[in-house]
This record gives C-alpha cells, structure tokens and sequence, in this order.
C-alpha cells in the first residue's frame, strides 16, 4: 500500500466524518418544526429525517457536487492536502457552532475551509499577491449571492404559503387547522428532509471525487456511484444522531410556531433549496433557507412575533462562518505544508 494513496483512504474517511457531522448539525433544520409543534417526538423525527435524507440519492443528480468540487476552487493547485485541510477548517467551525446552539451553514464552513486552505497554499508556493488564483471567482459570485437571497426567498415563499393557508382555511377554527396541519407536516417536513440531503450529501460527494482526480484516481470530474452512496449514507446516519442544541434555537427560539406556521416553513424551505439544487446547481446553505421560512411564518402575524435578537446572534453566526472556516483551513495547510511539506 503506497503513501498516496493510504492518505486518499484517510481524506476520504475524514470528507465522511464532515457528511455524518453536517447530518448531525443539520438536523434541526429537518426535524425543528415538526418538533416544536409536537407532531412527532425527537426520536421519531430524527428517524423520519434519516430516511428521508438518504431517499434523494435515487432521484437527484449531481449537479450541485460538480459545482463544489471543481466549480468553486482551481482544480490545478488542489492536492489531496489542500482537501484534507478544508475539511478539517469545516468540521472544526461546525463543532463549535453546535455547541454554542447556533444553527451555521455546514455548507459554508466546507467551502470557507476548502478556499482558505487553497489560498494558502498558493500564498506560500507562489506568494501572497498568487492567494486570489486559487478561487474560481465565478463560482464563487452567485454562492456568496446566495448567503443574502436564499433566507429571503425562503421567508418570501414562507409568508406566501401563510396567506394561501389563512385564505384556504379562512372558514375553519384554529383547531380544525391544526388537525389538518399535523398530519400535512409528515409531508412537509419529509420534503424538506429529502432536499436537505439531495444538496448537502452532494457536496461531500464533489469534495471526494476532487480528491480521487487530485490523486490521479479519476481521469476527469465524475462523481462514482460508490461516492454518492456513501456520502447520502453518511448523512443520514448523522441525522440521525440529531442535534438537539440547534432544534431548541430553530424550533423554539426563534418564533413559536404551530402545525400551520410549520408547514408552510417546512414547505417553503423545501421549494427553495429543490429549486437551487436541480435548476441553479447550486450549495445553498439549508439552515439560511430554513431559518427564513420561520422568520416569515412569524412575522406575517406581527414582527414581534420573531425574536429579532436571537435572529441577529444567528446572522452574526452567518456572517462569520466562511472566513472563520477559511482560517482555521488555511492555518492547518500551513502546518501541514510545514511539518510534511507540499
């Protein structure tokens, strides 16, 4: 067993463990409705999200992995350690937000890692004026674009499908509604789910056929069906172990919600991240998505209704997490370009 290719095995092994902990963070954004709402018990939730996470690996494509793994950084200056630093950048960043309760974009740390530990590896090969040809600037646009516009399409459908279900329902008691809405919640929260994992499990996928083409494993940038496998695999067993510090912010923090209001956030968040995965191809960042549909379900009764100042510790969270996961990537590339060279 040669070196290069034992430390493929390790990279591949550590992209998984982000996947598991990307599930285990994410979590709240599938399950934190239908939680807080009380339509299913955080065990029976969790496990509904599991399925439902992995079920998307039969029906969507590979789109979004492409973008990931060779639209966002130059494939020329990628090695397998420029990957294995940005992984680790990610999985640190997301470790910490999970225990400081702060529902971060794990697709974000992931690409702030990748992109830190890749600049620096052309800052101290080629010199710092070299740091911005590492980064694809084009993938990079509509991405970081999409920080500001995927909470506000989410919170914009969310408070569409608001008025839709109070025009609907118009004749009806909140009781009745509420009846009706706990069983629409399976539905809506198993969409939501489902999305979740048909974009997050593909970006560990793209992160992992980089690093089969860095290593010259792969000819040219095509996902293998075993990559997608395990990656979807490795996301729903993550679910699964839940994330219960994030569901308390998501589901209970930031607005009260009820079957009605999480529906319609759980269905707007799916609509949102459907649309940006299968025709834009795009990482969005489901826990931005998510955090606006329940802003919008809240704010259509009143703005008070949404705890604003839990929501800036969130934006704040936001804000922070590519250029902290590209420290702590670029750090690690340092120490590794050190201790065992390029």
């Amino acid at each position: 067993m040669d070196d290069n290719f034992l430390l493929i095995a390790v990279i591949v092994l550590v992209a998984l463990g982000f996947d598991f902990i990307n599930g285990f963070h994410d979590a709240a954004n599938s399950i934190a409705t239908i939680v807080a709402t009380r339509v299913l018990s955080p065990f029976q939730a969790v496990l509904w999200a599991a399925v439902f996470n992995f079920s998307a690996v039969f029906i969507i494509g590979t789109g979004v992995a492409k973008t990931v793994g060779a639209g966002m950084v130059n494939l020329e200056i990628v090695t397998p350690k420029v990957i294995l630093a940005g992984l680790i950048g990610a999985i640190v960043w997301d470790l910490l937000t999970w225990w400081w309760g702060l529902p971060t974009s794990s697709s974000h740390a992931l690409m702030g890692g990748y992109a830190g530990a890749a600049m620096i590896k052309v800052a101290m090969t080629l010199g710092p004026s070299h740091m911005l040809e590492a980064l694809i600037i084009s993938g990079w646009t509509k991405t970081l674009a999409f920080i500001v516009v995927a909470p506000m399409i989410g919170m914009a459908v969310a408070y569409a499908l608001m008025i839709g279900v109070y025009w609907a329902f118009r004749h009806a008691s909140p009781k009745t509604m509420d009846v009706w809405f706990r069983r629409f919640q399976l539905l809506s929260s198993a969409l939501l789910s489902f999305s979740h994992g048909g974009n997050d499990a593909q970006k560990t996928a793209g992160i992992i056929t980089g690093v089969l083409v860095s290593g010259k494993y792969l000819d040219k940038f095509e996902v293998p069906a075993w990559v997608l496998w395990s990656a979807y695999t490795a996301i729903g067993l993550g679910t699964m172990s839940g994330g219960w510090k994030i569901v308390h912010t998501m589901g209970g923090r930031l607005t009260r919600l009820k079957p009605r209001s999480g529906f319609c956030a759980e269905a707007a968040a799916a609509i949102s991240i459907m649309f940006a995965t299968e025709h834009l191809h795009l990482p969005v960042s489901t826990t931005h998505v998510t955090a606006g549909a329940i802003a919008g379900v809240g704010s259509i009764q009143r703005l008070k209704a949404v705890r604003w100042g839990v929501a800036a510790n969130i934006l704040w969270a936001w804000v922070m997490t590519i250029p902290a996961s590209a420290i702590v990537g670029g750090v690690t590339m340092a120490l590794i370009i050190r201790l065992f060279g390029e």
